[in-house]
């Protein structure tokens, strides 16, 4: 009888997920995305003449440049001139956080694929041979490619930081079970579709214009300055969509916008720089891998009392965000449980590896594995499911984070529950045991993972944004904000504001490029926020400007203006529609000379961080949620799929229900990926083993679950989040690090002499010799 409540209820619940997607907005760019008419950097109409350009970089990890032979390059027919360090008027530096990067290597390399020179020639094909053409003697000097070798040798990018709540030193002596063990995570290669790449363009005046494929168009605008040594207004940044960024390009896409720049600053003529998949998984920094440390303690009725971790960052060669994405680790150290007793410190250990970077999560991911691990250690030394620890911890109302934020609005125990019993978490757990016991060479294994993921910059002040809103005398709507398409629908979304705030179709709205002269100073795509922060600003803006409209109405019809409102392109007053259409009030707005163009400025209220203490109100808001996922593994082989992922999410009020379960979709079959079958690999010598799509893999359609079930939470959203549709972009990542754990128990189904390892990714070799381990 349970189970077939349950199931009605579950049928309910989808049927109605299916009425909320038929009715909900597509996102807009879907249309010139599957007909190849979407516009990228390397689909720009070039200028006559245009040069191209390659980047020449270090064939080794570490060591001094002794030598370099340019002669038979430049001789070369059609080679225009090759760049090095010696051509930077300004400073050869591009690092953000700390400056610690330069553009070309001087006197040493530091990464296998540090950029040393640009060749520009006629053509790309003349710039690539040209560049097998170049000789170098490089003096070796040691290489570290693992955070733990850093970590003993000394060599760290900045100093650890730590975050702390309650006394874990006294409280281990109240625990009735204490464990400890490592964790490895690896990176992860973004693998967006559209590579690195930048176009630039001398205007009049020394004036240079870039379209650049970029989530962060004024850091990209900022360094170019600072690297040709002339001010921020002779450059300008331009950006239609990106195919893809993943948080790769939020910083690393910086040095080959300012290579072509400063290509063009000295020629006069426009330089093309797309790097091909090669160079950029080469010359790129992933996913920081994380090795790292714990020790958890627990009551008899499985609290976690105390909780210490040590994580050891691999940043790379330089900082890049490093410092920021150590910061997120803290932050998401508990994930989504209540610990009294936190101990967490963060080291970013500097390695001869590509500088490594944002990645979807950022940083949260690691955190968050770390304390999964210890969970499901100490379920299997007690001798209980880990979904007992997980539900006896879940965060409540005023709890308080290790960094001092209290939970508000906590909707852990909500999505648990609601996903145990929608889905009917004790049905599933029977069906697979009743498998295992009948099947020796299949074995199933089931996982919940709960998620609770800050949103905001965990730097306060790049919680900002700007729009610019015109109105056309026609009716048309133009809307410039700072968010960069990439995937993620936020164009389709701003558009949505614009157009309810007026009550016009969206089709009479338009959404410029991200352009650094229209909006200036503004934080990149990132952090889950893009939505919220230029939506708020895009609100703001439409909300002035129907504030003038309706006056003007209220002036033309002789009504109160607290009476005049909009609806379906006309102006009603007190409910009734008057004679005055949209247009019509357009055109008596500009006999009045009435503005119509609105630019606003948004700032997320209440945030604040003290870093000298490590404690504050980081985050807007928290997004919730709970993934069950189910894997079965052929113990012949080590092969696995995953059955199913049954998920019930925190979406707030959607904006876009169509929109946000794509990203929800992506997102966990990016995480899964990441725990499961990408894994990056380097050499002793630092070099790159995983640089091809034939050594490094990637989900596919026969690798993604098989069924993915994903049901809206009930809530009432949050009113920091715009129009109080949280975040999608990054939460729902952290789903897939439930794979890791499905498949550990299915291993365990099957050989119960094996011993926990928490080395991710899970892939196949690891499984079968995990099966068969004594």
């Amino acid at each position: 009888m349970l189970k077939d409540t349950s199931n009605n209820i579950l049928k309910t619940k989808l049927n109605a997920v299916s009425k909320d997607l038929k009715e909900s907005i597509k996102n807009l760019d879907s249309y010139t995305h599957v007909r190849g008419e979407s516009l990228y950097v390397d689909d720009v109409n070039i200028r006559q003449g245009t040069f191209h350009a390659v980047v020449f970089d270090s064939p080794k990890a570490h060591g001094k440049i002794k030598h370099i032979d340019y002669s038979k390059a430049e001789a070369l027919e059609g080679v225009i001139r090759i760049f090095t360090y010696k051509d930077i008027p300004g400073k050869n530096e591009i690092g953000g956080i700390i400056p610690d990067e330069p553009l070309f290597a001087e006197n040493e390399v530091h990464f296998w694929g540090m950029p040393i020179a640009l060749i520009v020639a006629e053509t790309e094909f003349i710039a690539r041979k040209a560049r097998d053409l170049i000789d170098i003697n490089i003096e070796d000097l040691p290489v570290i490619t693992t955070a733990k070798e850093a970590k003993t040798k000394g060599s760290f990018i900045n100093a650890p930081r730590s975050f702390s709540l309650g006394d874990t030193e006294n409280a281990y002596k109240d625990c009735d079970f204490i464990f400890e063990g490592e964790t490895f995570s690896n990176g992860q290669e973004h693998l967006y579709i559209e590579a690195q790449g930048a176009y630039a363009e001398p205007l009049e005046n020394g004036n240079i214009k870039i379209t650049s494929s970029t989530q962060g168009p004024t850091a990209v605008q900022k360094t170019v300055a600072q690297v040709l040594g002339v001010s921020m207004h002779k450059i300008e940044i331009d950006v239609t969509r990106l195919g893809g960024g993943f948080g790769g390009k939020e910083d690393q896409a910086t040095p080959w916008a300012v290579m072509a720049a400063l290509a063009t600053h000295h020629l006069n003529q426009s330089v093309k720089l797309i790097l091909n998949r090669h160079d950029d998984l080469r010359m790129t920094g992933k996913r920081h891998p994380y090795e790292s440390s714990y020790k958890i303690g627990l009551s008899k009725d499985l609290k976690i009392l105390a909780y210490e971790a040590e994580f050891l960052q691999n940043s790379g060669a330089a900082a890049d965000l490093s410092p920021a994405i150590a910061e997120r680790t803290l932050f998401h150290a508990t994930n989504s449980y209540y610990v009294p007793n936190v101990t967490t410190k963060v080291l970013s250990c500097k390695t001869n590896l590509p500088p490594n970077t944002a990645f979807r999560g950022f940083g949260g991911p690691q955190g968050m594995f770390v304390i999964e691990s210890a969970i499901a250690k100490a379920a299997s030394e007690i001798g209980v499911s880990p979904r007992q620890i997980q539900e006896a911890n879940l965060l409540d109302e005023n709890d308080t984070f290790s960094y001092g934020q209290i939970a508000k609005q906590v909707e852990a125990k909500t999505s648990w529950n609601s996903a145990k019993n929608i889905f009917n978490i004790e049905a599933l757990e029977r069906d697979i045991e009743n498998f295992n016991r009948t099947n020796k060479a299949f074995k199933k294994g089931l996982a919940l993972m709960p998620i609770a993921f800050g949103i905001s910059f965990t730097n306060t002040p790049m919680n900002h944004a700007r729009a610019l809103v015109h109105i056309y005398l026609d009716g048309s709507i133009g809307i410039s904000t700072a968010a960069v398409e990439m995937g993620q629908g936020v164009n389709t979304k701003m558009m949505q504001i614009a157009a309810e705030v007026f009550s016009v179709p969206i089709e009479k709205t338009k959404i410029e490029t991200t352009n650094t002269t229209r909006v200036a100073n503004t934080s990149p795509s990132a952090a889950s926020s893009t939505a919220d922060l230029n939506g708020k600003a895009t609100l703001m803006a439409c909300n002035s400007l129907l504030e003038r409209l309706k006056k003007v109405a209220s002036e033309d019809l002789n009504a109160p203006e607290d009476s005049i409102s909009l609806k379906d392109e006309c102006v009603y007053t007190n409910g009734e529609k008057s004679k005055l259409s949209w247009t019509d009030l357009i055109n008596k707005a500009m006999l009045k000379r009435v503005a119509l163009t609105e630019n606003a400025h948004y700032a997320t209220p209440e945030i604040h961080f003290d870093k000298t203490k490590e404690k504050g109100h980081p985050f807007a808001y928290h997004v919730y949620g709970t993934a069950i996922v189910i894997t079965t593994v052929d113990c012949t082989r080590g092969t696995y799929e995953f059955d199913s992922v049954k998920i019930v999410h925190d979406y707030g009020k959607s904006m876009s229900k169509g929109i946000d379960l794509g990203q929800v979709e992506g997102a966990l079959a990016q995480g899964i990926g990441w725990m499961t079958m990408e894994e990056i690999a380097y050499n002793k010598d630092g070099r790159l083993l995983s640089n091809a799509l034939s050594t490094y893999k990637i989900p596919d359609l026969f690798s993604v679950p098989k069924n993915v079930e994903v049901i809206p939470l009930e809530t009432k959203g949050h009113e920091l989040a715009i129009l109080k549709s949280k975040a999608v972009g990054e939460p729902p990542l952290m789903y897939g690090i439930g794979a890791y754990f499905a498949i550990q128990n299915a291993i365990k189904a099957y050989n119960p002499n094996y011993n926990l390892k928490f080395h991710a990714p899970m892939t196949p070799e690891k499984v079968l010799m995990s099966l068969y381990q004594n």
